[in-house]
């Protein structure tokens, strides 16, 4: 008997507080609704939207001159290797008339 109490007092809260939930959240619907539409929050909006597309764009100048740098040190590191391996390899010179035997 304690637990089909227990269960019909669970299910009347249930239904009581999901069609007061239903409410609340109308009600929170609609203020938040209010406040996005509101002509002030759009300005806000407007103008953070517009500082993160230039914070987007400078972040995307420095990268790419960083990325330049970068393109512009391998190469020279590069060049450098290739340069001292040719010197590396370069025969010894023999005077003529010197030849092995």
């Amino acid at each position: 008997m304690k637990k089909l109490t227990l269960l019909v007092a669970a299910a009347a809260g249930y239904v009581l507080g999901s069609r007061a939930g239903r409410e609340r959240y109308e009600q929170i619907k609609t203020q938040a609704t209010k406040t996005w539409n509101n002509p002030k929050v759009q300005d806000v909006v407007d103008d953070v939207s517009t500082q993160a597309k230039q914070a987007g764009a400078d972040l995307g100048s420095k990268v790419g001159s960083k990325v330049a740098e970068a393109a512009v040190d391998v190469k020279d590191k590069v060049a450098e290797k290739v340069s001292s391996s040719k010197d590396d390899e370069q025969p010894a010179t023999v005077a003529p008339g010197q030849g092995t035997a």
